[in-house]
């Protein structure tokens, strides 16, 4: 293709923001720079808000995630590319997903956004296909703004190195980074992006993830290469605060927080979120087995003290961003590949973070050098390492269980624990290889149904009930499969995951740690009231533009001493501070809650719209919430009579399959119980929908936004009389 080419005015930066959107049509090859009015900055402030109005004005109910007016949004919010405080490197991309059927929304660190920011721009919104892959080049040097044909590869990460220096011109290697997605993003629903900077203390590129959600395929669909961006954070560039003097104080009283609380913590700062991992054993939470089981003796093979001591480089700090000392972005300089097309080869790896090496744990599999293979390959392929694990653990599980045959997967037997089949499965995936790994590749949701067709009548059993029995244990919900944790025990993160607007992810609603590891909302009704908020403070970060770990995983001295210290209000009080100090406002805490009540009921709305977003989608599989099967209920027998007994119901000469029935019924109580009164809580009616005073409350008072209610409510009545 022809270059195409605009000049553009930078916006500099002024509190935060630079009311700047740049809009890309690739069907017209049209270019164009928007002013952000006042009001959607009001209304939505930035980043995930910014995401979910332009996906909101863009799509329609008829919008899937290949539809030329689907929109790709990236955004960051005012405080993203902070240096004087921590974990502001992060943005958010959003869209339409191939995974859901609706607005999914990934967060992601490095260099990218603050550097688009820099250039000017607070969003970018991408529209329409272009019939060759294309990248998108924005020079801050030049002040040009361009469409050009792609580097010749569907490498994410190999070559990095290389563009870097050739997009570079005279400019430092930190002057560039780009975001882009790999050949598995093509062919799969689960493509990552990834976001590429030059890391000079590493003297190499890195990448951080944008993975949930199929984001990944998105961009590739739209025949988008990638985005790069050329811009110098150097002497003068920055945020510009209201108040710098005041935004460097509070920013350096949580880097001694920081500093004095992760070394005697989870130690983020030498281990990463692999710490996270002997957490997890230790209370049965770590999934092993498609979720079977939470605990293994072989986790001490995997423990974040091996990866700290072994495997990552400690020579540099590690923030993905300057002005974060939490450091927890680990890497490991020299891993040798096995498999695929590039075993033998020595590579960099990023990471692996706890969701990665659980999504191996998953699989059945204790072995470090098998998790930096797949946290590379995943990498390489733009696979988010949670599907693809999440994905191939069901298959393994349908296949022991009998729903898979070899005549299903190609004549290859699926077990645990079994890495040249699982890696021969995940390469095959990334180039769409046959039916059976194209079907995978399309996640859980559609392989319920692709294998229930495949096994009717086998055993006797008709495709309904094949399905139905899947269901139990496929873990996956509003089309997305779960992050890594074990649920069964937690009714708090259950409903963390049930309720999370984007399918079972948990950065909107971590609560398992406070829940069942530290137990600090023993109460039915301090789990519900959790469940409003911290859903909501949890994705104000994501209209912010700004990292979650320094406030939820390094808390403050004081917070034992408040009323609730699972808020850890002290450093709450630090990110008013950050706000109010940089906006020149005077905000409260009610305030931001409300800034991100706003964004949730968007995303609410156009749930509905596209058909979801009731209390069906809701539900979550029998495995999130109880053992499904024998083995599962006798690797805590003990633990679950107790439960039992102290319920009142008796054990004495029943069978264990009986005992097993008992548990799963009340469970499945418990969790309706818990969406009635989080529902109310929320402000919806029983079936998941908003009531009319919600609305009015956070403003959403157009016809259009109550004729996706009335819309919903009367889809619900005529299921309901069918």
């Amino acid at each position: 293709m022809n270059k195409i080419s605009i000049d553009y005015e930078k916006k500099s930066i002024e509190r935060g923001y630079t009311d700047r959107l740049l809009r890309i049509d690739l069907t017209r090859q049209a270019i164009t720079v928007e002013t952000i009015p006042a009001a959607t900055k009001e209304m939505f402030v930035g980043g995930r808000g910014y995401c979910l109005q332009l996906v909101y004005d863009g799509t329609s109910a008829a919008t899937r995630y290949d539809s030329p007016e689907n929109v790709l949004a990236l955004a960051g919010g005012p405080f993203c590319g902070e240096s004087g405080f921590a974990g502001t490197g992060k943005f958010i991309i959003g869209s339409i997903s191939p995974l859901t059927g609706t607005f999914c929304d990934s967060n992601v660190g490095g260099w990218f956004f603050p550097l688009v920011k820099n250039a000017g721009f607070d969003a970018i919104a991408v529209t329409g296909k272009s019939l060759k892959d294309v990248i998108i080049f924005i020079d801050d040097e030049r002040q040009t703004i361009s469409l050009e044909k792609a580097p010749a590869t569907d490498s994410s990460l190999l070559g990095a190195e290389e563009l870097v220096e050739n997009w570079r011109g005279s400019a430092k290697p930190s002057s560039i980074a780009f975001i882009n997605a790999g050949i598995g993003a093509k062919n799969t629903f689960f493509g990552c992006i990834n976001s590429v900077y030059y890391d000079k203390r590493r003297n190499r590129c890195r990448a951080k993830q944008a993975g949930r959600g199929g984001l990944g395929t998105v961009m590739r669909a739209k025949g988008l290469w990638g985005i790069v961006v050329k811009s110098d954070l150097g002497t003068g560039a920055g945020n510009q605060p209201a108040d710098k003097q005041r935004v460097r104080a509070v920013g350096s009283q949580l880097r001694q927080v920081i500093k004095q609380v992760d070394p005697n913590e989870l130690r983020l700062g030498q281990q990463g979120t692999t710490s996270l991992l002997d957490m997890m054993n230790n209370h049965d939470i770590l999934p092993v087995n498609n979720y079977k089981f939470g605990r293994d003796e072989r986790q001490k093979e995997v423990s974040g003290k091996i990866f700290e001591e072994k495997v990552f480089s400690q020579k540099h700090p590690d923030g993905c961003f300057p002005g974060c000392t939490l450091s927890c972005t680990k890497g490991c300089e020299a891993a040798t590949l096995t498999t695929g097309p590039h075993a033998g080869r020595t590579v960099p790896v990023d990471g692996p973070e706890y969701e990665t090496a659980a999504a191996v744990t998953n699989l059945g599999i204790f072995d470090i050098p098998a998790i930096m293979e797949y946290a590379w390959y995943c990498d390489e392929y733009g696979f988010d390492t949670i599907s693809a694990g999440v994905t191939i653990a069901f298959l393994i599980e349908a296949f022991q269980e009998g729903f898979l045959t070899t005549d299903d997967t190609g004549g290859v037997e699926l077990r645990w624990d079994d890495q040249k089949t699982i890696f021969a499965l995940l390469h095959k995936m990334a180039v769409g290889g046959d039916d059976f790994s194209r079907a995978a590749g399309r996640g859980i949701r559609h392989l319920k149904g692709w294998i229930s067709n495949r096994a009717a009548g086998r055993n006797g059993l008709q495709r309904e009930e094949i399905e139905r029995q899947l269901e139990l244990f496929a873990m996956e919900a509003k089309g997305l499969e779960f992050s890594m944790y074990i649920t069964k025990e937690s009714l708090a993160q259950q409903g963390g995951y049930g309720f999370a607007l984007k399918g079972p992810q948990h950065d909107e609603s971590w609560l398992i740690a406070l829940d069942q590891i530290k137990n600090e909302m023993p109460t039915f009704a301090e789990k519900a009231q959790a469940l409003r908020w911290f859903p909501l403070f949890r994705t104000w970060f994501n209209i912010a533009g700004l990292c979650k770990l320094p406030w939820i995983d390094v808390r403050h001295p004081d917070a034992a001493a408040t009323d609730e210290p699972a808020k850890n209000l002290p450093t709450v009080e630090w990110y008013l501070e950050l706000v109010n100090s940089t906006l020149g406002t005077h905000k409260t805490i009610d305030d931001l809650l409300a800034e991100s009540e706003r964004c949730y009921l968007l995303h609410k709305l156009i749930n509905l719209r596209q058909g979801f977003g009731t209390r069906e989608f809701d539900r979550i599989p029998l495995r999130a919430m109880a053992p499904v099967f024998l083995d599962e209920f006798h690797s805590r027998r003990d633990y679950y009579i107790g439960q039992l007994q102290e319920l009142g119901v008796a054990t004495v000469n029943r069978s264990d399959e009986e005992l097993l029935y008992e548990l799963q019924e009340h469970r499945r109580k418990q969790y309706e119980i818990l969406t009635d009164t989080v529902y109310a809580e929320k402000g919806y009616d029983k079936h998941g929908i908003p009531l009319d005073e919600t609305l009015e409350r956070l403003g959403f008072t157009a016809p259009e936004y109550r004729a996706i209610v009335a819309d919903a409510r009367e889809r619900t009545q005529a299921g309901r009389a069918a």
